[in-house]
């Protein structure tokens, strides 16, 4: 039995050296066959160095370098494409997602679960942090018709058959949760304590955060144009109960002349609301417009003991 873990990793050069051996030694309390897999997303540190070196030493260390910054659900992608394992965790590299719930994460799964999500209480991140987090699942939940868990992120374990249907899904636009969710299989949720970050600050802002909920809400729902029907069905009902209203009191002789006012506000509203449409229908186009480009979800600039993972690669 062996067991793969997946790390993005992003402007951690001082993290890395503890993550990894915080990793093995959780790890090896549950099997001696395992692999690291560090996919460093191209940050502006020298993470990618630290993780070259790690790996001269350590075979069981997979290095894995971007050619540029895709984005942390990419670089999951990346390090998925490459596992071997029977069992796969995925987590963050800032030590927030402590590696030492790995084995309480393993035995829940030998329970009979394909999908063990760590599901994250008292979180030690900042306000701001808690606030757009907290904004982000309550706008994603909303539009997307899914209920999103804010106490649950990347961090889990997956059986080989969950991740083989999660990599099988090679659409433009990755967001690992939400792709974890689609494709189902028995899953349960265990309780592990949150960290504060061992080093530096988060790179998700709240700007960040609402342009990610965009992106998932146009690659997994359809909300949004739902919406907008709704609201166009609505406006028009209001539309026909004016009309008539104006009518009778036309018929009744209170209007001679209909009021220049009230036509340009409804000529402005009635533009904006097709507008708006517009928008929302032109995102989706632009949307298609990516995904039928077929490019590479990522591209690998440079790789350290590859060749020791006899896992699959997926064509990126």
């Amino acid at each position: 039995m062996k067991i793969s873990i997946v790390s993005p990793v992003y402007r951690a050069e001082k993290i890395i050296p503890l993550l990894v051996e915080r990793i093995e030694k959780s790890v090896t309390k549950i099997t001696s066959d395992y692999e690291i897999i560090l996919v460093e997303d191209c940050g502006p540190d020298n993470s990618w160095e630290v993780i070259e070196q790690i790996a001269k030493d350590n075979k069981r260390v997979i290095g894995i370098k971007l050619s540029r910054n895709f984005g942390q659900h990419y670089a999951i992608t990346a390090g998925l494409d490459h596992v071997s394992g029977n069992w796969i965790v995925v987590m963050d590299c800032d030590l927030q997602d402590q590696p030492e719930e790995i084995p309480g994460l393993y035995n829940k799964a030998k329970e009979g679960y394909d999908v063990v999500l760590a599901e994250r209480h008292e979180r030690q991140d900042t306000f701001l942090k808690r606030l757009s987090s907290s904004l982000f699942y309550k706008v994603l939940s909303y539009l997307t018709g899914v209920k999103q868990d804010r106490s649950v992120a990347n961090f889990g374990i997956y059986s080989k058959k969950a991740i083989d249907a999660v990599c099988s899904m090679r659409e433009s636009i990755r967001y690992f949760p939400t792709m974890v969710n689609w494709v189902g299989f028995k899953k349960t949720k265990v309780k592990v304590e949150h960290s504060s970050r061992y080093e530096g600050k988060t790179s998700y802002n709240l700007r960040k955060l609402l342009n990610l909920s965009l992106d998932i809400i146009l690659a997994y729902s359809d909300k949004p144009v739902r919406l907008t029907v709704k609201a166009g069905v609505f406006i028009s009902f209001l539309s026909i109960i004016a009309a008539i209203y104006t009518l009778i009191l036309w018929i009744s002789g209170s209007i001679t002349v209909l009021g220049y006012t009230s036509l340009i506000i409804s000529v402005w509203f009635l533009s904006g609301i097709i507008i708006i449409t517009l928008g929302i229908v032109g995102l989706y186009i632009g949307k298609i417009f990516e995904g039928v480009k077929n490019r590479p979800i990522y591209v690998i600039a440079k790789e350290v003991n590859v060749e020791n993972s006899t896992g699959k690669d997926n064509e990126n």
